[in-house]
């Protein structure tokens, strides 16, 4: 699999974009109503990850169609579509880091090593809400 990303590559949670869902120091997960969820393989080519994105999304858009059309068959087929892409980009399968660290997916940020991180961050978010001072 990949390599873990170089420091300077990975995403600070300060410096997330507003309204982005914020991105763990490590560059592992992005949090998403409190849980974990794999990022990317950091070490796929742009073109390359554009590329898988692009289906990623091509099968997203079948599989809402199929639904709205009541086609089991024609869901199945983008579901497996939807499930290649994220297995090829890295979000899901054999993680994308090699120091034994275990996949987390579906955690919640509060029960996991990041706690004290994400409830940091909680406290930031609470601050910058509330008028509040970090």
């Amino acid at each position: 699999m990949g390599v873990r990303p170089p420091a300077r590559d990975l995403v600070e949670p300060s410096v997330t974009r507003p309204g982005s869902a914020p991105t763990t120091p490590d560059g592992r997960y992005l949090v998403v109503r409190g849980r974990l969820w794999r990022c990317s393989d950091p070490s796929l080519e742009p073109g390359r990850r554009a590329e898988l994105v692009a289906e990623l999304m091509s099968a997203r858009r079948e599989k809402g169609a199929a639904l709205r059309a009541g086609d089991p068959a024609a869901r199945e087929r983008a579901r497996a579509r939807v499930d290649a892409a994220k297995h090829a980009l890295g979000e899901r399968g054999p993680v994308w880091w090699d120091d034994g660290a275990p996949d987390l997916t579906r955690h919640l940020a509060r029960n996991s090593p990041y706690a004290d991180w994400y409830a940091a961050l909680e406290d930031q978010d609470r601050d910058e809400h509330e008028g509040g001072h970090p």
